[in-house]
């Protein structure tokens, strides 16, 4: 699998594109975000090691509030990620740097927790790539179809949060150019499914699919690759238009599924493993220029700890979760090496890698170099 996405990649076109783009700068004044506290199993282990404590002192400097949010379903790992990088920073630093965390949308959609960080008036915001996108374009790397699939955990996170490889490097400057600093990638090797009304066995079951999906070009080209014809649905349409049979089928991530209750509207739960279930953590640049070093070097130590920590409960998780979506009445399809082979083999696809391969500069190419060096 591994080589046939290496000669997918080989005759990538390279474009001039303009990589990095950037959302809205922050606002100019001291971020209240910032301001000081009125009172003090068996999934593969992440790349990244890091110390169970600091040995700094925080007690010297002035206490700090920061503020994070997400819009991940209860439960899910973006909210499991926040909460735990909360925690941690209250460990690490006495109490001195601490995180007012609002999960599962309390302060708005994925879009509007990115504007506000953008604003200065939110610090840390914990969500999947695809909203991203809109103000990090590089991060379009991601979209290229079934790209991860042959890799293990360990391959990718080595590549995603190796400070020093050339991916992570070009994501870095994409951030910050952004006015953001991104502090990590959680996942371990668990993709967004494919949920539906009509049994999707094989390639050609896609054909004339009404599906519905995030609002992303590329993810949307990919559908239309394979025959599907998507539809982006904001959100909070998609569960009444599966009900009414406005579209037939939808993708997410189990975590996602389960949390809005899809099982009740969708008959099928297709592993079709065609984009990473990916959560990023990141803050507003400013705010995090604006805090000490030692402050700093706590957020990025509570980020690595809380990836080490839930990371390898992905796969346990996301398993139980389709254990309990079968459960509660879905049918499981899964597919052998041949169905992402064909995929990967349509020249719709090998079109759109190439083209979002040259809207990055390159970037995927080198993102599948660096997991075949990391996967050994």
């Amino acid at each position: 699998m591994k080589k046939l996405t290496a000669l997918l990649l080989a005759g990538a076109m390279v474009f001039s594109l303009a990589a990095c783009g950037g959302g809205s700068a922050p606002a100019a004044s001291t971020p209240a975000a910032s301001a000081p506290a009125a009172s003090a199993p068996a999934a593969s282990a992440p790349a990244a090691s890091t110390p169970a404590a600091s040995d700094a002192d925080y007690s010297a400097l002035e206490p700090v509030v920061l503020m994070g949010a997400d819009n991940a379903s209860r439960g899910a790992a973006g909210q499991l990620l926040g909460e735990a990088v909360a925690e941690k920073l209250d460990e690490i630093t006495g109490g001195q740097l601490t995180m007012e965390y609002f999960p599962n949308g309390e302060l708005g959609g994925d879009a509007d927790l990115i504007r506000q960080m953008n604003a200065g008036d939110l610090g840390i915001v914990v969500c999947q790539i695809a909203p991203m996108v809109s103000f990090v374009p590089t991060l379009a790397v991601f979209d290229a179809p079934m790209e991860f699939y042959g890799y293990d955990g360990a391959a990718i996170s080595a590549v995603l949060n190796n400070h020093d490889g050339q991916l992570r490097q070009t994501l870095d400057k994409a951030y910050n150019d952004a006015k953001l600093q991104l502090l990590g990638f959680l996942q371990n090797n668990t993709y967004r499914l494919t949920t539906a009304n009509v049994e999707l066995n094989t390639l050609a079951d896609f054909k004339g699919l009404h599906i519905r999906t995030m609002e992303n070009s590329n993810h949307m080209a990919f559908w239309r690759a394979i025959g599907a014809e998507p539809n982006p649905l904001a959100w909070g349409e998609t569960y009444i238009s599966l009900q009414n049979h406005t579209v037939d089928a939808q993708e997410n991530a189990a975590d996602t599924i389960i949390g809005n209750n899809l099982q009740e509207v969708q008959k099928y739960l297709c592993n079709t493993q065609h984009i990473l279930y990916l959560n990023q953590i990141c803050i507003n640049k400013d705010i995090y220029d604006g805090l000490d070093p030692l402050y700093q070097e706590a957020l990025q130590m509570a980020v690595d700890q809380a990836i080490a920590e839930i990371e390898p409960q992905l796969p346990g998780l996301d398993s139980d979760m389709q254990a309990e979506l079968e459960s509660k009445g879905m049918t499981i399809i899964t597919y052998p090496d041949s169905f992402y082979e064909e995929v990967l083999a349509l020249p719709e696809v090998q079109a759109l890698y190439k083209d979002i391969d040259g809207q990055v500069n390159g970037l995927v190419t080198t993102m599948q170099s660096e997991l075949e060096a990391a996967a050994g």
